[in-house]
């Protein structure tokens, strides 16, 4: 079961020229945004990322950004773990 948060907010790019095909983001990924085919990783569901940074951390060739931490999937699980509203402070009615 994938969970998906906000369509089209995560930081997360993907730089397929450079991916060596090792597996790491698929391994180390919560949400399963990773796949491996043909011997290259391809982002699934880019919308289940929560922007832990696990992928871009364990990539050895530098294919993957992501600014962990930041925006509204890391807003919507401060929410989770707080029982507060979540608030990523990019728009004026609290999150995206």
């Amino acid at each position: 079961m994938t969970h998906e948060y906000l369509k089209n907010v995560v930081s997360l790019s993907f730089f397929s020229r450079k991916c060596i095909g090792c597996g790491k983001c698929t391994e180390v990924c919560p949400h399963r945004v990773f796949d491996l085919q043909e011997k290259k990783a391809q982002i699934t569901n880019r919308d289940a990322c929560i922007e832990c940074g696990a992928c871009a951390l364990n990539c050895p060739a530098d294919a993957i950004k992501v600014n962990a931490g930041v925006g509204c999937a890391a807003a919507i699980t401060y929410g989770w773990l707080t029982g507060g509203e979540p608030k990523c402070g990019c728009s004026d009615s609290g999150c995206c």
